[in-house]
């Protein structure tokens, strides 16, 4: 279990502590929804938390098979419905892997990403297409 504390710092500025590690960071509300956008809104945290999630689970699958994944880059943008209530209704991805396209273990890099924790935590009503670009 890990514990998380946040901290409402005002004027839709908040402060947020990792209770393991003692890391801190700052969200602030979107321009588009009465912030100044100075941080990581909320559901900015989302979308970092996908893409760093598959990033995380595709590097313990290469780490396990001596693959070097140095360099993969994950572009996450979010979408935000236009409707209420306010909610994410697309979180599209796509990985840039520094590998060619016909290695050995592509499908089971492919599926290390799409099996992450937080993809599988996410609302089904959340589209969230992953697009792979081998670049070897």
């Amino acid at each position: 279990m890990v514990k998380i504390s946040v901290r409402y710092e005002g004027q839709l500025h908040c402060s947020a502590l990792h209770g393991p590690s003692g890391a801190e960071l700052e969200t602030d509300a979107p321009v588009d929804n009465e912030g100044k956008g100075e941080s990581f809104s909320p559901t900015d945290l989302v979308a970092t938390a996908l893409a760093a999630c598959m990033a995380t689970i595709m590097g313990i699958a290469a780490k396990r098979h001596s693959i070097d994944l140095k360099g993969m880059k994950i572009e996450t943008t979010k979408e935000m419905s236009t409707d209420t209530p306010r909610r994410i209704v697309a979180l599209k991805s796509t990985i840039t892997v520094p590998l060619p396209g016909n290695h050995p273990q592509r499908k089971l890099l492919e599926a290390a990403a799409l099996g992450c924790p937080v993809h599988h935590s996410l609302d089904a009503r959340i589209a969230k297409p992953v697009e792979f670009v081998w670049m070897g």
